[in-house]
């Protein structure tokens, strides 16, 4: 859970700097769609970053299998208890916010991953060009369903990201009493400038007010 957590942390930040790009420049973030797009090195990490995100998933269900077995009747005795108020609230809701996001993450994948790699990869010819990325940003966020529901979505990976940074840590062994607090303000500040990097795409394309759109 924590090595590929961490992994995919990694990946989210290379695909927010990416979508930055599109708010400067729409030359310039298709350029960057073109040089990820049907390459056989983007269809390997594809592949290497779905491998990632099924193992990870695969054990959130082991564990909180797992982990329901170990307490029994008991399992929710903690919340009656004086330390309860110390238990985060994404820290005992992880798996609801892992089914929120696994189901935007499809929705996701649905909006840009089939209408451009896959696309490409078929040759098929969808409404917009599978290589003008630009063009699916603005169409996608055209729609005021699918931005709330990416605001939704960007909310719950706030959650969830925001108890596994610094939780994964401590699982590495790189944490502890003093690095503890640590972790937990550095990865909170960490998340937020990571998620506030998306939601400005989605808003700025929402509103038409990115300055690559001349707003």
């Amino acid at each position: 859970m924590s090595v590929t957590g961490v992994a995919l942390i990694l990946f989210l930040t290379f695909h927010g700097c990416m979508n930055m790009v599109a708010l400067f420049s729409e030359e310039g973030y298709n350029m960057i769609c073109e040089f990820l797009g049907a390459n056989w090195y983007a269809v390997v990490a594809t592949l290497g970053l779905a491998a990632l995100a099924v193992i990870h998933i695969v054990y959130a269900f082991i564990l909180t299998a797992q982990n329901r077995t170990a307490r029994g009747d008991n399992r929710y005795e903690v919340a009656t208890t004086v330390k309860a108020g110390k238990v985060e609230w994404a820290s005992k809701n992880m798996l609801v916010l892992g089914i929120i996001i696994l189901i935007g993450m499809l929705i996701h994948l649905w909006n840009f991953w089939y209408n451009m790699m896959f696309a490409e990869l078929v040759g098929a010819m969808p409404a917009i060009d599978p290589t003008d990325g630009f063009g699916w940003i603005k169409v996608t966020f055209s729609n005021p369903v699918f931005v709330v529901i990416y605001i939704i979505w960007l909310a719950a990976i706030w959650f969830h990201l925001t108890h596994g940074f610094w939780s994964a840590m401590q699982t590495l062994g790189v944490s502890g009493k003093i690095w503890l607090k640590r972790w937990q303000c550095i990865g909170m500040i960490y998340v937020t400038v990571l998620m506030l990097m998306f939601l400005v795409v989605v808003l700025a394309f929402a509103f038409g007010c990115a300055p690559s759109l001349s707003c």
